[in-house]
């Protein structure tokens, strides 16, 4: 990826990329350089078999920075100030040997700022209510970095056939050899068959290997439209992962979720006409297969409580917080002792208004029989008012 250092025209400093204004702005003097993304410029490239064998890295001149605790390999340009790993927190130094790269074809870029994503993540310490106490103070605004993820997209025209067996419930009366009655419900299974068409795009492989993936998930989707093509601009003030899942990797799992969905949507066709469905096969054609590389961007930060490490992800597009923290063994024992203390009092009420009503005095009794008679008699019919 290509290092190019921005210096604002007023005085001097260096730009970034700012959220608000979608522009390169400079932090001392607020001046404002638009960047125009020329859009017809966002190539999808044809996703043949040689494609797959003979993709190359282009050459870049970013510096590569190795962690000393994952081995996370980051792309950073020469004026970036971050020292700590975003995946586990550990110290950076330079990479003795330089990565190589491919020049991405689009980046999406951030929507989130820094001042914002701080907010978020200090709401969702606030939220997790069986945090220790103390975890609420471990935020510190420069451990919270934006990072742009690495991803392969893929498009694809599908038709496919697929066979299952569809089946129909019926209900069955037969008496039982006590000669009781007992009614069942019988499934009736019919093969069947049918065609599915559907465009597949932007399919997100993520292309990292030291990003959790499950968290990767959790934190929800990515609005792919909003992908522009890549210009360095829009990583003045970010890093930028080097990509370590290669092309042929991230097809294979790009079917895989293909696969999928066709499964589903095939599912979903035969219990429009079943009430049940089974041994669901698909048979798929891909034709016209694109791919490009794109990267996304997420804020990142890693913390060590008690010998542990844990990490939180933000989508550096919607916002949503994801991560992983400890439980408070305190906070969750008041948790159930509450609980248990809950249930114990709807039994001890359930079982004393039970009591009460089984032990209830006969004079009580009467009384009460005394009453509903008396009710009779004030509307008997000799009683109507005239």
């Amino acid at each position: 990826m290509e290092e190019k250092i921005y210096y604002c025209e007023g005085c001097g400093g260096v730009m970034e990329f700012d959220v608000a204004t979608q522009s390169l702005k400079c932090p001392n003097c607020d001046k404002v350089v638009p960047i125009s993304p020329d859009k017809g410029r966002l190539v999808e490239h044809s996703l043949t078999r040689h494609a797959m064998r003979t993709i190359r890295a282009s050459e870049k001149t970013t510096h590569t920075m190795e962690c000393r605790g994952c081995g996370a390999r980051i792309e950073v340009e020469g004026t970036s100030r971050a020292a700590e790993c975003p995946f586990c927190g550990s110290d950076y130094v330079l990479a003795e040997r330089e990565a190589d790269a491919v020049i991405p074809d689009g980046v999406l870029p951030f929507q989130v700022d820094k001042n914002r994503v701080g907010e978020l993540f200090r709401r969702w310490l606030k939220g997790r209510w069986l945090a220790p106490g103390e975890l609420k103070h471990l935020y510190q605004k420069d451990r919270l970095q934006g990072i742009y993820v690495p991803y392969w997209t893929f498009d694809a025209k599908v038709n496919a056939r697929y066979t299952a067996m569809g089946g129909r419930h019926r209900t069955v009366t037969r008496k039982g050899a006590d000669g009781k009655t007992e009614t069942q419900i019988v499934t009736d299974w019919y093969p069947t068959s049918g065609n599915l068409r559907h465009f597949f795009d932007d399919v997100l492989v993520p292309a990292s290997e030291k990003m959790d993936s499950r968290l990767l998930r959790r934190t929800g989707y990515f609005g792919t439209q909003q992908i522009v093509p890549y210009g360095p601009e829009y990583l003045s003030g970010y890093s930028a992962e080097c990509y370590t899942v290669d092309l042929n990797a991230a097809h294979s799992e790009a079917v895989g979720a293909m696969e999928r969905e066709l499964e589903n949507m095939a599912r979903s066709e035969v219990l429009s006409r079943y009430d049940e469905v089974r041994d669901i096969y698909v048979r798929a054609d891909y034709q016209e297969e694109t791919y490009k590389h794109v990267l996304l961007p997420i804020y990142s930060t890693a913390y060590t409580y008690k010998g542990r490490h844990y990490r939180v992800l933000i989508n550096g597009q919607s916002g949503r917080v994801e991560g992983d923290y400890p439980k408070s063994p305190v906070r969750i024992g008041a948790i159930v002792l509450l609980a248990l203390f809950i249930l114990a009092l709807v039994y001890w009420y359930s079982s004393g208004s039970k009591m009460r009503a089984d032990t209830l005095p006969a004079w009580e009794e009467e009384q009460i029989y005394d009453y509903e008679e008396e009710a009779i008699w004030d509307y008997s019919e000799d009683n109507l008012p005239t």
